[in-house]
Formats: structure tokens, sequence, C-alpha cells
């Protein structure tokens, strides 16, 4: 194979040790955020029976906090998995 051929290919691909760590890296931050949006959904799931109760709306409005931000950190984990 000439080098123009190899240089139109792009960059070799990453081979051995460093091939296992991105995808150990890439599970990783999936299962993180599978994690995250499980949890979410939890809390969600805690908030709509909490008003279907007639609970304090500062409680169902922790509930929802907390539920959009581990909805936020399932997201950026995901986005970071698809970067790597």
């Amino acid at each position: 194979m000439s080098t123009a051929a190899r240089a139109a290919a792009g960059p070799p691909q990453p081979g051995g040790f460093r091939r296992l760590w991105r995808v150990l890296r890439q599970l990783f931050h999936e299962a993180t955020g599978a994690v995250f949006a499980v949890l979410a959904l939890g809390w969600l799931n805690a908030a709509l029976r909490a008003w279907t109760r007639d609970v304090a709306r500062w409680l169902i409005g922790i509930a929802v906090a907390v539920a959009l931000l581990f909805l936020f950190f399932a997201v950026t984990s995901f986005q970071k998995a698809r970067r790597l």
C-alpha cells in the first residue's frame, strides 16, 4: 500500500490497551447515563405520587428539581460517551 493511500485512509486505529480503555470508558459513561435516567424516572414517579396525594407543593418541586438534575446528568453522560 502506498503512503498516499494510507494518508487518504485516515489515522490508524488505536490497538491493544488504548482500544480496550476507550471501550471501557464509553461503557462506563453509557452505564452511568442509564443509571441516572432510571433515577430520574424514580424521582418523577415520586413527584407524581406526591401530586396525587396532595402533598405540599415545595416537596413536589424538590422532587421535580432532583429529577431534572438527574436527567441532565444522564444526557451529558450519554453525550460524553458518544464523543469518545
